[in-house]
């Protein structure tokens, strides 16, 4: 039910016409079908007539919003209505609806009210704004931001701006007349080399509850300013850069870098003032890119060492500069090769010298130096000779390193290379020739030693195998006529025996003679006379099943005793296996590898045989046959299935331990041990597997009581292992809900029990609201509201509804604080459970108190009502003469009930002033004849409410001359002294009363300071005002005169602004010398907003805690 409030004023005519005036008013966006008001009840009509009588909407701009129910008169809502779409901008959006009746005619008008609700959100221009701040800008400097619209209205539009923390800027806010403008104020100077972009996030707050918010993006971009001077990476720079570098070769880059930016990072590179000309012919600098290269020739033997002074210059106004020094160590290179001189040379040796005669002397030389000049000098072929250092530096020896063979080499090229040890390494070649002379050393060779002969086996005696041929090499010592032949004395068997060694001697003529022999051998060549075998008939293996694909079996071996093709061995399976053993094995026809070649399954097959054959390659090929059985081993390579064979997937929450709420079977395909199957739940979970009387089958049932509250859904993860190794194992889930039952009753929010509530609310509206809330869900947790009543009439819950829906609180007459202050009453939360369930809270509702009393005059006043007055006083009085005092009167309390008088009107500004305070009338100077002898006043007094309510008194000064006057007093004073006596007496007996009660508290709060510690507070002191703020302490502390045995004593005030403590301060120091404050001075200080109380023998100071 949607809280609503009807004003309605009912004017009956004398005809048979009825016009009603009916307001109502609803929330903006509230559901479609909500009813807004019984307007047939509220107009009085017969509900049981109105659909014979038509009773309908007729006009208004926005009925397509509302509709009328013909049955029962309650208009209700049509369409969603948004209040910004109808009313932007307006205060009060009213729709107004004419409403008919018929039989007899009737036309009423209803207005409906649509109540902002807080349902936009402040929203900016742009998502982003780029500002641009020079990093010298002074502290203090503001910023305009774009300002955020919320089309909500009044305090649920823009209120507030808030910026994300940081240390440079901070907001203000400007209110202009249609919204608040922020500004961006710098705190702390800028610098852009630490950061040269700053990112914040400015906020826009609505005043709606829960309030709404928007954001914008700030990018400020810090301008730079020539503060920085270029800095090199290094104050020295040390390179190394070889001779002889090609002219444009970079020597370094130099860095320096600049923290500003633009023109002021912009960095040019010079020489040094000083610097030689040798230097800057030989290096060039390039001045924006800093690259220093080669510009002519760069000699070591010149120059080793250059050095550089450079500088670096930034382009900004005056330019920043900054040195460094370059040093440039050149590198000498290896530019010179060696040199070789034979000194002397034997061309011609024996070849019986013995190792170490020297053959020739040599000598090397470098014209480099250091390394590059030192020289390795060596042989590079491979001859019987070899170098042999002097006693002297690069002198050499060439002598014969072993004994010399002229028959097998007769001449020598000698080559000698000398290496230097620089980088690159340079070298040098020199050749020598040198001939080796013959003595008599050698025997006779036969030309082919040893000799190979190649017979087929199985040939026949005496054929004639080769004939052979002997030499040798020394001059003269050599028969060439003759000529030996080997013959075969029998049949050859290359299985027997595959080679024969014979021995052929060969004498020559020398003296004395030397001979040589001749090896010859006989290699028997093969025929294909012998079949493939198989090293074993028949082959057992093992294999495991679901091996993969390409696992190797087994290597099978065939030997041939042939060799050649008639041993190379191809193997195949058999023509009269299986197709299956074909599908699952693959033979490798060379190697006899068999590999799989489809999965193995046990399952199917556990034993294979395959029939193998090995052929030689023969002309005609032999054939060899063996047998392979495969027995396969059986693997864990089936997991366990689970089957659930029933399921409860939803269990109530009151469900008893040991419910059952599925049945479940496991099985595993495997046998024997793989087949072995163990279950159990790995989730924690409040169920648990019970198993059956037979194998493999189980119940899952609850293992202790179930609360949906804590847990409405559980995931049973059940997981079956088999006993395989390894294991396998398969997991399921079953999905379980718990259904709810109504075992929680609503809760109320206890921090919503206290509301305050202002005087003169708007009957029917709604003031406040209640809520609580229930764990359970759907009708368990859907709760209605209502008040309990009291037992009288005039009992307050009497005037207040409660929408039994959503809690809200309507209050059905307004409230005066004058009348009523607080109240209380109870409020029932019952859900609709079965049974259901209920709870109660108690509401404390304070009444504020608001500004709706007007001064009433209690000085001057006529006989006919009207705060009017005469005074006459005589012309010749000084400046200063109290020539009356206003009185007046306010019912409000606090502010709200505080006068101030002013002059409104008055006849010659220079005659008269009015103390605001008092509302005395004195004169402000002595009369002259020039002065008028009637003055009208008209003075203005007005209390300090928010919105301050005023009244007006008039008194009219007649200046009389002083006989005329004292007459007047005369008569004046003799009917008025018995008035003013009982005034008088009246009065001193009332402040003598206050100032007596202000002495017994303050000396009540010393006491009960004694017996408290300093920071005690009362528990019974209330922390807010009627109106809502908080409360304000004022805090005495004593002085060092002080007899009091307490330090501290705490008050309550209710001063809560600078606008506030300002007027407490004036009023105080009109107060000063008055009997309510008796013996003590009250000395204020507007600034500090500090007071000092002083007494004879003690001193009280007291601040305003802000």
């Amino acid at each position: 039910m949607v809280g609503w409030w009807v004003a309605g004023i009912l004017l009956q005519w004398c005809g048979e016409n009825v016009f009603a005036q009916l307001r109502y008013s609803v929330p903006e966006e509230i559901q479609v079908g909500s009813p807004v008001g019984n307007v047939a009840k509220d107009l009085g009509l017969d509900i049981s007539t109105l659909t014979g009588r038509r009773f309908r909407i007729v006009s208004g701009p926005n009925h397509a919003l509302f509709h009328l129910n013909q049955n029962n008169g309650v208009l209700s809502i049509g369409n969603i209505v948004d209040r910004e779409e109808l009313c932007d901008g307006i205060k009060v959006c009213l729709i107004n609806l004419k409403i008919v009746v018929e039989s007899p005619l009737e036309i009423h008008y209803v207005g409906v009210e649509i109540l902002d609700v807080n349902d936009h959100s402040p929203v900016f221009p742009e998502s982003e704004q780029q500002l641009e701040i020079a990093e010298h800008t002074p502290p203090g400097t503001r910023f305009q931001i774009h300002a955020a619209r919320d089309p909500d209205i009044g305090p649920q539009s823009v209120q507030l701006y808030k910026l994300n923390p940081n240390d440079l800027f901070d907001t203000e806010i400007r209110d202009s007349e249609e919204d608040k403008i922020p500004f961006l104020v710098l705190k702390r100077p800028l610098d852009r080399e630490q950061k040269s972009e700053h990112h914040l996030v400015l906020m826009a707050l609505d005043g709606g509850s829960p309030s709404k918010s928007g954001s914008l993006n700030l990018t400020i971009t810090v301008l730079d300013a020539n503060d920085n001077r270029p800095v090199f990476s290094r104050d020295i720079y040390t390179v190394s850069l070889d001779e002889n570098s090609p002219i444009g070769t970079l020597v370094i880059q130099l860095n320096a870098t600049d923290l500003d930016e633009g023109l002021n990072s912009e960095i040019e590179y010079t020489f040094g003032k000083t610097q030689k000309k040798k230097v800057q012919d030989t290096f060039e600098l390039d001045s924006l890119t800093g690259e220093i290269r080669v510009k002519g020739k760069v000699d070591f033997e010149e120059i080793e060492i250059y050095r550089l002074d450079l500088q670096a210059s930034d382009k900004g106004h005056p330019p920043w500069t900054a040195e460094s020094r370059v040093v440039i160590k050149i590198k000498d290179l290896n530019d010179n090769q060696p040199e070789i001189e034979v000194t002397s040379l034997s061309k011609v040796v024996p070849e019986d010298s013995k190792p170490g005669t020297v053959i020739s002397l040599i000598s090397v030389m470098d014209k480099d130096s250091g390394l590059n000049g030192k020289v390795i000098c060596k042989i590079l072929d491979d001859v019987p000779f070899d170098l042999t250092p002097s006693i002297e530096e690069n002198m050499y020896s060439l002598v014969t390193k072993g004994h010399l063979d002229r028959e097998s080499v007769s001449h020598y090229d000698i080559t000698i290379t000398a290496n230097d040890c620089g980088d690159p390494s340079l070298s040098i070649v020199k050749s020598l020739s040198i001939e080796v002379s013959d003595v008599n050393d050698n025997r006779p060779v036969f030309s082919q030693n040893p000799v190979e002969l190649y017979l087929v086996e199985n040939n026949y005696p005496g054929e004639s195998i080769i004939s052979v041929s002997a030499a040798d090499i020394d001059v003269r010592q050599s028969d060439e006529d003759k000529i030996p032949f080997l013959v075969l004395k029998k049949s050859l068997d290359r299985e027997q025996k595959n080679n024969h060694t014979l021995v052929v001697t060969a004498v020559d003529g020398g003296k004395p003679p030397k001979s040589g022999t001749l090896n010859v051998s006989i290699i028997v060549l093969d025929s294909n006379d012998n079949r493939p075998i198989f090293s074993q008939e028949i082959y057992q293996i093992t294999l495991n099943e679901n091996v993969s694909v390409g696992t190797s079996v087994i290597q099978l071996n065939a030997t041939d005793s042939d060799e050649g093709t008639n041993s190379e061995i191809e193997y195949s399976l058999g023509k009269t296996m299986k197709k299956k053993v074909y599908d699952i094995f693959e033979l490798d026809k060379s190697t006899g590898m068999i590999t799989i070649k489809e999965v193995v399954d046990y399952e199917e097959n556990d034993v294979c045989k395959l029939d193998i054959e090995a052929s030689d390659k023969g002309t005609p090929p032999l054939t060899g046959e063996c047998r392979v059985i495969i027995k396969i081993k059986d693997v864990n390579d089936n997991p366990p299935e689970i089957d659930v064979t029933s399921l409860s997937n939803i269990v109530s929450e009151d469900s008893k331990p040991g419910t059952v709420i599925s049945l479940l079977s496991t099985m595993d395909r495997d046998s024997g041990v793989n087949g072995k199957i163990i279950t159990r739940i790995i989730s924690g979970v409040p169920f648990e597997l019970k198993p059956s009387y037979k194998d493999n089958i189980y119940s899952v049932v609850t293992k202790g009581f179930l609360d949906r509250e804590e847990a409405s859904h559980y995931e049973i993860i059940i997981k079956a292992t088999d006993c395989g190794e390894p294991p396998l194992s398969t997991v399921k889930k079953l999905s379980i809900n718990i259904s709810d039952v109504n075992d929680n009753s609503p809760q109320f929010d206890r921090n919503r029990s206290q509301f305050y509530l202002k005087e003169n609310n708007a009957a029917g509206a709604s003031i406040f609201s209640v809520s609580a809330t229930d764990q359970d869900v759907n009708n368990n947790a859907a709760i209605s509201f209502r008040v309990v009543r009291g037992a009288t009439e005039n009992d307050v819950t009497s005037f207040l509804s409660i929408n039994s829906e959503n809690g809200d609180i309507s209050a059905l007459k307004s409230f005066d604080f004058e009348t009523l202050k607080t109240f209380q009453f109870q409020v029932v939360a019952t859900d609709s459970g079965t049974p259901s369930l209920s709870s109660n809270v108690t509401v404390h509702v304070f009444i504020l108190d608001q500004n709706d009393n007007a001064p009433i005059i209690l000085y001057p006043l006529s006989s006919n009502g009207s705060a009017e007055g005469v005074e006459e006083i005589p012309r010749n009085v000084n400046a200063g003469h109290l020539v009356t005092k206003v009185r007046a009167y306010d019912a409000d309390i606090g502010y709200n009930g505080w006068l101030l008088f002013s002059l409104q009107e008055v006849t010659d500004h220079s005659l008269f002033g009015l103390d605001r305070y008092t509302g005395q009338i004195r004169t402000l100077r002595s009369f002259t004849e020039t002065d008028e002898a009637e003055h009208k006043l008209v003075i203005l007094v007005k209390d300090n409410g928010n919105v301050s309510l005023s009244a007006t008194a008039t008194v009219i000064v007649k200046v009389v001359e002083p006989k005329e006057a004292f007459a007047a007093s005369d008569v004046k004073s003799a009917t008025n002294d018995e008035e003013d006596n009982n005034v008088t007496f009246y009065l001193m007996i009332t402040l003598g009363s206050v100032s007596t009660l202000f002495l017994i508290s303050i000396i009540v709060l010393i006491a009960m300071q004694c017996s408290k510690s300093t920071e005690y507070t009362s528990k019974y002191l209330q922390e807010t005002n009627y109106d809502g703020t908080l409360c304000h302490s004022i805090q005495y502390r004593s002085g060092e005169n002080m007899d009091y045995c307490c330090e501290y004593v705490n008050l309550l005030v209710y001063y809560v602004s600078e606008y506030d403590w300002k007027y407490l301060i004036d009023g105080i120091e009109l107060l000063k010398g008055c009997s309510l404050f008796l013996c003590f001075m009250l000395q204020c200080d507007s600034v500090k907003m500090t007071c000092n109380v002083s007494h004879k023998r003690t001193r009280l100071n007291f601040n305003r805690d802000i």
